[in-house]
């Protein structure tokens, strides 16, 4: 089938081609007619017919890269948090009305079948949508590039809410396959891990061997990535965990039936699940093994590619860009030294060259604790010859530190790669820093951090390897297809050059104090909020005004990330309102989403604390629909598709100092959501580009946060001297939303009065402080909608395309390719 990837006039050959090939896969792939199709068989079929389109265009566009023998970017990432592939593989082909024309013709209803495909649940948050907005700029951009992941079987969890409290669900996502998806059954790698190392001299040479290893097979699942309107397909590659040997028939006929399957299950469970729990051993190192499956399966797959063409492996950094997602991939720089080392033979500091000149590291956090160490009894266990080369590694290192600083030990100590605690640690970020000739932070604050505070010494050792790229999104998913309403709008006055260069939004600013134009835009942002409202009233019975002032909080569950703050603030205005009925506020619905890890109690507890909040307040009558408080469950990319263009108002509320960056904020802000938060992460730089008037900022600085902490943080204080601060803890502490059960957040309670540590109670004023801010503009209708506005036409800095192209020049060497002359 050859369908045009353009935004054209209706043609009727094509409608045709397009609904033959639906029947086809219908009744040929699925053995099935239209009486006896169900709704999944006809989405199935459309998914089938739809990537025939793709896999026309993923042809041409691998032979290009082949036969151009261009420099390829492997980005690497243990999450890539994808949502539905349907809808956003017509909006980059540009066939989204052929498409919606040719199920029409025949009875169906594209938005109904659309609605049948599963959240491919291969990410948990932030990370895995980045990762994924990243995919779609790179090919875009036309730049030669392959995603490398985890196929996981289960992926991240479901998330039902019972009695108020989170329960997590194995996330069957695969359960009725995935069209999406090519098995490459002839990249299938083997990984070894376990056994021991040994010497052996070979005419006169030592050489080491990796011998008695329990090897576990990769193998390959690829997805198209297509690039918006420009034919270019991308591939991100995907890794199961296979056993070597599927069935021990002995074990069987000796009536040893578990133990004959015992084996294969071990093996495989290491892409069963996303992040399992690590707060048992047996969870830890299952984590370590799904790090090491993941390196070693895609360096392997990287120099099957390179070996194609190439003899000579000191060309690799000529034809090869490592990025390494945060720490998770960090393996892959000793496994590729393995590799050149014991099966290459090259001499240990070519190899090193090699390494160092290949790979680059992005760092996400900024908390120490968040940084990956694993413990040397359990990473030489599994990867015994891995450890033996971080240990040369460090050497050479620590060796040219002392050369040249002579007697400083703190600075080693600062340094090493091994921390030398008890038990001993390897640190993955320092090994990635040491090995790489390129370490970014993700927003010019988190990158400052990072060389003034977490890194100061390696930034004081070699300055050159440290710079930011700060984070971004693609306006394709996330204003083309998540807000098709407002893209239209906006089109219709700016024209549709925005969809690949967003700084064209910037036109929009001349519109902000039009009323004509004032009143399309709420006429928007109304009818979306409406769909949610609906939504909200279908799936959880509570009824939300949709002129109500949509205030929304999704992200993951974090203390840092403060939901609880958000949560002081509700009772705060719920007691106001109770204390004063006839108080004048906007009304305000507070939406809250997002998944806590299952061994985080703490995180859990706050989310059953939001929901015990939400029950009192939403069945109040003398509230009525002055406040209402609603938790979404199951929080995903389908779900933030529909919240993001509803919101009025975005939550960006971490402590200072500690959100890396975020993308959340940018996505709201991309769809008029005025935003509230403090001075962190890409927040002020957005700041900076909106207008820090157009936003409602409060609270401490990171270095503000830095000082409090220093001369010692008593937040008690803070509860003993404002009065609505110590009114809200009360309330929570004497059960009011718990049923008069004084112990159901207690440990709450405790946490916030004895160390606050992400300072709540420090920043409770000034929020308070905002939130009446905010009050006061909503109820000023021309106001907000001109901040509203203005918020959208601030974000052309924001487009992950801007991001890549930064990558692609400073850090990763690549150029756009031509698929025009490709033979």
């Amino acid at each position: 089938m050859n369908i045009k990837n353009t935004q054209k006039s209706f043609n009727k050959k094509e409608i045709k081609e397009i609904q033959t090939a639906f029947h086809k896969y219908l009744e040929y792939n699925l053995l099935k007619d239209r009486r006896s199709a169900t709704q999944s068989d006809l989405y199935l079929a459309l998914a089938y017919a739809l990537r025939e389109v793709l896999v026309e265009g993923w042809f041409d566009t691998q032979r290009s890269y082949y036969q151009s023998d261009c420099k390829r970017v492997y980005y690497i990432s243990m999450e890539f948090l994808m949502g539905r592939t349907l809808g956003n593989a017509l909006i980059n082909l540009g066939a989204k009305e052929d498409w919606e024309l040719a199920l029409q013709e025949i009875g169906l209803n594209m938005s109904d079948l659309v609605e049948k495909e599963w959240d491919a649940g291969l990410g948990n948050g932030g990370l895995g949508r980045l990762a994924a907005c990243f995919l779609d700029s790179m090919a875009t951009l036309r730049l030669p590039a392959y995603g490398y992941g985890i196929r996981y079987e289960y992926g991240m969890f479901q998330q039902k809410i019972e009695a108020g409290k989170q329960v997590e669900i194995a996330d069957q996502w695969l359960r009725y396959s995935n069209p999406w998806e090519f098995v490459r059954q002839e990249h299938l790698h083997r990984i070894p891990i376990c056994g021991q190392v040994v010497t052996e001299n070979i005419n006169g040479q030592e050489v080491t061997k990796w011998i008695d290893t329990q090897d576990i097979m990769a193998l390959a699942y690829d997805i198209p990535i297509p690039g918006y309107d420009n034919g270019v397909v991308n591939t991100l590659r995907l890794w199961s965990a296979k056993a070597t040997h599927e069935f021990e028939l002995e074990s069987f006929n000796q009536g040893n039936y578990v133990g004959a399957i015992e084996s294969k299950t071990h093996v495989e469970n290491v892409s069963k699940v996303l992040y399992p729990a690590d707060h048992t051993s047996e969870g830890k190192e299952l984590r370590l093994r799904q790090e090491y499956f993941l390196s070693a399966a895609t360096i392997k797959d990287i120099l099957h590619r390179f070996e194609k063409t190439h003899t000579n492996y000191e060309l690799l950094p000529q034809k090869v860009a490592i990025q390494l997602n945060d720490t998770h991939p960090t393996l892959a720089i000793a496994e590729l030294m393995r590799i050149l080392i014991d099966e290459k033979n090259i001499p240990w500091d070519k190899a090193w060259t090699i390494v160092n000149k290949t790979f680059a590291y992005t760092n996400h956090t900024v908390l120490p604790e968040a940084l990956e160490k694993w413990a040397v009894p359990l990473f030489e266990k599994l990867l015994p010859r891995h450890l033996q080369i971080i240990y040369k590694i460090n050497h050479d290192f620590l060796e040219m530190v002392q050369n040249n600083f002579p007697y400083d030990t703190p600075l080693l100590e600062s340094l090493s790669i091994i921390d030398e605690s008890h038990p001993k640690a390897v640190r993955m970020a320092n090994l990635a820093i040491v090995a790489s000739h390129s370490v970014n932070g993700v927003s010019a604050l988190h990158s400052q951090i990072l060389i003034d505070e977490l890194f100061k010494d390696f930034a004081r050792l070699c300055p050159e390897k440290f710079n930011n790229k700060t984070n971004g999104i693609t306006q394709r998913r996330w204003l083309l297809h998540a807000n098709p309403k407002l893209s239209n709008l906006i089109t219709s006055k700016i024209g549709k050059k925005w969809v690949t260069e967003l700084s064209e939004l910037k036109k929009l600013s001349s519109l902000a104090t039009d009323i004509s134009f004032q009143k399309q835009w709420s006429e928007v942002k109304l009818e979306n909020k409406k769909q949610l409202a609906t939504w909200i009233s279908k799936n959880l019975n509570i009824e939300v005004l949709p002129n109500s002032l949509f205030d929304c909080q999704t992200k993951r569950i974090h203390e840092y990330k403060r939901q609880l703050l958000n949560v002081l603030h509700v009772i705060t205005r719920y007691h106001k309102l109770k204390s004063n009925p006839g108080l004048v506020m906007a009304p305000r619905t507070v939406i809250f989403a997002g998944k806590a890890a299952p061994s985080y109690t703490m995180a859990k507890q706050i989310i059953q604390l939001i929901n015990s909040v939400g029950s009192v307040i939403n069945n109040d009558p003398q509230i009525n629909d002055k406040l209402k408080v609603i938790f979404l469950p199951n929080y995903n990319v389908t779900l933030a598709e529909m919240i993001f263009p509803a919101s009025d108002l975005s939550e960006q509320i971490s402590t200072a100092g500690t959100e890396a960056s975020g993308t959340g904020n940018m996505k709201y802000a991309l769809n008029g959501a005025l935003t509230i938060g403090t001075m962190d992460g890409a927040t002020i730089e957005m700041g900076e580009e909106i207008g820090f008037e157009n936003l409602f900022t409060f609270g401490l600085s990171a270095h503000q946060v830095l000082e409090h902490k220093k001369q010692g943080y008593y937040p008690i204080e803070f509860y003993q001297n404002n009065p609505d601060l110590k009114k809200t803890i009360d309330m929570i502490a004497n059960g009011e939303f718990s049923n008069g059960d004084r112990s159901t957040f207690q440990s709450i309670i405790g946490s916030l009065l004895s160390s606050d540590n992400y300072l709540l109670l420090a920043d409770f004023a000034s929020y308070i402080k905002a939130q009446e801010m905010v009050d006061e503009l909503y109820l000023n209708s021309f106001e907000w909608t001109r901040k509203s506005i203005l918020n959208s036409a601030g974000m052309g800095q924001f487009s992950s395309d801007r991001t890549i192209m930064e990558y692609a020049k400073d850090i990763w060497g690549v150029t756009p390719t031509d698929l025009k002359n490709c033979p």
